[in-house]
């Protein structure tokens, strides 16, 4: 990878269409349009990693996943944020925006992260639903202001229903 890579940039993994028509999602479920946001309420920020994409974001790297949220008591909450982009008559916008837990204990090397729950959650961003009302008040601050600051066009041309829920 080129020392250059941007950091903050809502893309990833280019599909190859090669039915032969380039109709624009024509039948296909695509991901190009699909960031995964770390919200980190411990540090107060959020960022776009998109090692989230395969389960190697920085939060997800060196520790043990375990399915059981007791076997990680003394977890720091993260949240991996779906996030789908659409285009719109006035424009593109946050379509999707699904939340999902992880809890990380660096000093056990463990964490609790429910594989079933990312992947249904990936899904529901992906067909434009809106999931962050279990995340905490904080949590859902901080997404918000980097939803907003990353592109304010995008924050303004997205649904009522996300304003509300953030």
């Amino acid at each position: 990878m080129s020392s250059d890579k941007k950091k903050n940039s809502f893309t990833i993994i280019k599909d190859d269409s090669t039915d032969g028509h380039g109709g624009y999602g024509a039948g296909t479920i695509s991901l190009e349009n699909m960031s995964s946001v770390i919200v980190d309420p411990n540090e107060n920020k959020a960022y776009v990693d998109m090692g989230a994409m395969h389960a190697r974001s920085d939060v997800e790297r060196r520790v043990k996943l375990l399915p059981d949220r007791s076997e990680v008591p003394n977890g720091k909450l993260y949240w991996i944020v779906w996030v789908n982009v659409e285009r719109g008559e006035n424009g593109p916008y946050y379509a999707g925006v699904t939340g999902c837990e992880i809890r990380v204990d660096r000093e056990a090397k463990r964490a609790y992260k429910s594989m079933a729950e990312h992947v249904t959650r990936m899904e529901k961003s992906l067909k434009g639903k809106i999931i962050v009302e279990h995340m905490d008040e904080h949590s859902k601050q901080l997404l918000k202001d980097f939803l907003v600051d990353f592109n304010e066009d995008m924050w303004n041309n997205s649904t009522s229903e996300l304003k509300e829920s953030l």
